[in-house]
């Protein structure tokens, strides 16, 4: 699996827009089908809510592709 990490400089970022922010969904409306259909899961669960809040350290997983949500550097 491959492992992609995403470095948030607000205090969260919602999932729609990490899937457009990582490229791994190209629009809007891709992002929404990827969520609707059951393909992301959110540290190990799976996931329906378009506009979850993603946080500093949580894991995401859209078809095979592993995310992780990291502190921006000037923000240690």
């Amino acid at each position: 699996m491959e492992r992609i990490e995403f470095s948030l400089r607000t205090p969260y970022i919602d999932l729609l827009q990490l899937l457009k922010a990582t490229g791994l969904c190209a629009t809007g409306g891709e992002a929404k089908w990827t969520v609707d259909e059951g393909r992301v899961t959110v540290n190990g669960e799976g996931e329906s809510r378009r506009r979850r809040k993603l946080l500093v350290g949580d894991e995401v997983v859209v078809d095979g592709q592993y995310l992780v949500v990291l502190i921006s550097k000037g923000e240690r």
